[in-house]
């Protein structure tokens, strides 16, 4: 976040000041796997390394942490180069991947189709919660989301355990940018996806529950709304989403059983 001098207007008494106030950042990240340019993600400047794996692993680019052979971070250039094993055929992976644009915008994904034409990815996870669990997990993004409250400009994704402990949790620009920071947080401590929970404070778009079952994380709930692309999405791939977890309710749009009373 940076700071900035603005001038307040307060319309009910017709008064103003110049105060100092906190705005969120937005800068280019440019991902390159091996020597190729795969894209340039606008994002917030924080767990860089994190959002590359994160968003690699989400887009079907890697399959585990462990084709990794290094990363390299270069903050100053704005760019990481993630290096892969001489045993994974990279092209192979680009023509399978569903993205078609290599700008990412921050606008909360629409530059990424979320149409995606080729094997849905399909969850089969037994994974059952209790709605009073579901809550709390999503009431605490009130309390954590220090970027927000600063800057009321980022949106916060976290990931929990079946158990309702906190796995990760992350902030960015872009509501699909914090969910490939988180499932990079994860996936480089070795969670486990398929026993976890993923909670955010934006809107259940299709990229974002395509993120998710990808993974293989079965459950998403938000504060905001489902979009119809969410729910399309997640009735391919078997994720539950539940949207507008907030005041002690929550409407559950697919796959019902997963959360229970």
């Amino acid at each position: 976040m940076r700071q900035v001098e603005i001038v307040k207007y307060d319309l009910s008494t017709r008064t103003s000041k110049r105060v100092t106030d906190y705005v969120a950042e937005e800068k280019p990240l440019h991902l390159f796997v091996n020597t190729t340019h795969w894209a340039t993600i606008l994002c917030s400047p924080s767990n860089l390394k994190e959002l590359a794996v994160g968003h690699l692993l989400s887009e079907g680019i890697l399959k585990s942490t462990t084709e990794i052979e290094e990363i390299n971070l270069k903050e100053n250039e704005s760019s990481c180069h993630v290096k892969l094993k001489p045993s994974i055929n990279v092209e192979n992976r680009i023509k399978l991947s569903r993205l078609h644009t290599r700008v990412i915008t921050s606008a909360c994904g629409e530059g990424m189709p979320y149409q995606y034409e080729g094997k849905t990815p399909k969850i089969h996870s037994k994974l059952a919660l209790n709605a009073n669990l579901v809550f709390e997990c999503v009431n605490q993004l009130n309390f954590k989301a220090e970027g927000f409250r600063q800057t009321g400009g980022v949106h916060a994704a976290a990931i929990h355990k079946a158990d309702g402990s906190l796995i990760t949790m992350a902030e960015d620009v872009g509501r699909h940018n914090a969910v490939d920071k988180v499932i990079g947080m994860a996936a480089l401590s070795q969670a486990n996806f398929g026993e976890s929970f993923l909670v955010l404070s934006g809107r259940i778009s299709g990229d974002v529950v395509f993120k998710a079952a990808k993974v293989g994380l079965p459950i998403i709930a938000s504060l905001a709304a489902a979009l119809s692309s969410g729910i399309d999405m997640a009735e391919a791939t078997n994720v539950t989403i539940a949207g507008f977890v907030r005041g002690k309710r929550m409407n559950i749009y697919t796959y019902e059983e997963r959360i229970v009373l």
